[in-house]
């Protein structure tokens, strides 16, 4: 990088750091520090451990503190004001789209395991992949959904990135879908957004292709939907009736032939079909087919008409030289009023993406400690998730300025590629970043010394919650009269 760039990387970095210091609330002193050591974590293996850290001044009470205060609780009249200043900020850093025509966005959803906490409330069962085969994947917490902007890889240097925009808890009576859709209808409408009014993307896991979610979504105009779907579910075409057949008495039809993913006979020819070639990063030439099929529908509910809607069917199937497929063939649905503006390459790639998601979940919790917060406090253990969130964010924008540490053991890093520099490398580097810079967060003055809790005080145990049960919904059974 010229000194030119270097200069204007730097400006770019202290107008950030001087905007967030500006937007955070009470103790911004203590939560600027805060955030500049997690960003800056090599070490700490816990969260008090941070304030150890040479950037955080201050002692470890001023660390909780901040982690009390950095949001105020979602029923409280300033909660608006706080997150719509984070959120302008956060928004204004997601780069606008050159190579392709659309904004591209990932929801997924992470689970914050509390097996322990006796004291925690609304704590139920969660979803949490084991690794011993034959345990039940499942754990005792809470659930946090994550919305993020993923930007083009050309920007990137092909490292998996992304912007963290909103990081929400599900609550034990509320569903993952219910909360992805009420942040993807605040962000995407927000007033400030720069992609408002913009075609904009968005792509999820199977969790995500119910009629519940996508009825939502259809009702965007500028939005579309790339969902994987499961190899074992059943869709139908368009029902075109015959114009020489008289129209029937009763319901008009609206779905024709079933087309059942795991029954090949029920396919059609597909209406598009694309053929590419890839190499891995081992260097195996690997042959791509993207099969289309437009115009088909799922069935819907009394709330929501999917016949209404029609969408897009992909099949990709990756296979070798020899023609053997390597893998399960991935089906993906496409839905959205402007779903024909996407090619089935764009749609492909835009679905592969989603996987950036995986790497900021593996991230936050192995490097920026995001469920290493053990409280008893809901709404401490939320601020404490947005914080490691905000942090990454931290570490989006110090990017340019990094420069490679590599470990002695590290042969394959050189530090002339800055253009593939991942969060790692960054956060190894924030240190002396912050150390140059400096940091618009004021010195810590001593305020006298607390007496501390009276001698022979007594504190009243807290209560303890039990583990609530999601239950599931009584179908109405027809009770046989004899």
């Amino acid at each position: 990088m010229n000194q030119q760039n270097l200069s204007q990387s730097v400006r770019y970095f202290e107008t950030w750091r001087s905007q967030l210091y500006q937007v955070l609330g009470s103790r911004r002193s203590s939560v600027m520090e805060l955030l500049d050591s997690i960003s800056s974590n090599c070490q700490a293996s816990s969260v008090a451990e941070l304030s150890l850290n040479p950037l955080f001044r201050r002692d470890y009470n001023s660390l909780y503190k901040a982690i009390q205060d950095f949001l105020p609780p979602p029923n409280h009249p300033d909660y608006e004001q706080a997150f719509d200043g984070l959120f302008d900020l956060v928004s204004a850093t997601v780069p606008p789209p050159e190579l392709r025509q659309f904004y591209l966005f990932g929801v997924d959803v992470t689970p914050y395991p509390r097996p322990y906490s006796a004291t925690l409330s609304d704590k139920t069962y969660i979803y949490q992949p084991n690794v011993i085969k034959g345990n039940k994947p499942i754990n005792i917490g809470h659930a946090y959904s994550v919305v993020a902007a993923l930007p083009e890889r050309g920007k990137t240097g092909n490292v998996p990135w992304t912007i963290p925009l909103s990081g929400q808890r599900v609550s034990s009576g509320d569903k993952d879908i219910n909360v992805a859709q009420k942040q993807l209808k605040t962000i995407l409408n927000h007033s400030s957004a720069p992609w408002k009014d913009k075609l904009a993307v968005v792509v999820a896991d199977s969790l995500y292709s119910q009629r519940s979610f996508l009825g939502e979504q259809v009702l965007s105009e500028h939005l579309v939907t790339i969902s994987r779907v499961r190899s074992n579910r059943v869709f139908y075409r368009q029902f075109i009736p015959s114009a020489e057949k008289a129209k029937s008495v009763g319901h008009p039809r609206w779905y024709g032939d079933k087309f059942d993913l795991k029954d090949e006979t029920t396919w059609s020819e597909p209406d598009e079909v694309i053929y590419s070639n890839f190499t891995t990063k081992r260097g195996r030439e690997l042959h791509l087919k993207i099969s289309g099929w437009n115009q088909l529908l799922m069935k819907g509910t009394k709330n929501y008409n999917m016949h209404k809607y029609p969408f897009r069917l992909l099949q990709v199937v990756v296979s070798d030289d020899h023609g053997k497929t390597i893998w399960k063939p991935m089906w993906l649905l496409v839905i959205g009023s402007r779903r024909h503006e996407l090619t089935l390459n764009e749609c492909h790639q835009a679905y592969g993406q989603r996987y950036n998601l995986e790497h900021l979940f593996r991230f936050g919790k192995q490097k920026l400690l995001m469920r290493a917060y053990s409280t008893p406090e809901i709404h401490h253990e939320e601020n404490w998730f947005q914080l490691t969130l905000l942090s990454y964010v931290n570490l989006w924008k110090a990017r340019k300025l990094a420069t490679v540490l590599p470990r002695p053991w590290e042969y394959y890093l050189s530090p002339t590629e800055v253009e593939k520099i991942t969060p790692s490398l960054v956060q190894r580097d924030f240190y002396r970043i912050i150390s140059q810079l400096g940091t618009p967060a004021k010195s810590p003055k001593r305020r006298g010394f607390s007496p501390g809790r009276i001698k022979g005080e007594k504190k009243v145990p807290r209560t303890r919650h039990q583990v609530i049960k999601k239950q599931q919904k009584c179908k109405n059974k027809k009770i046989k009269v004899p």
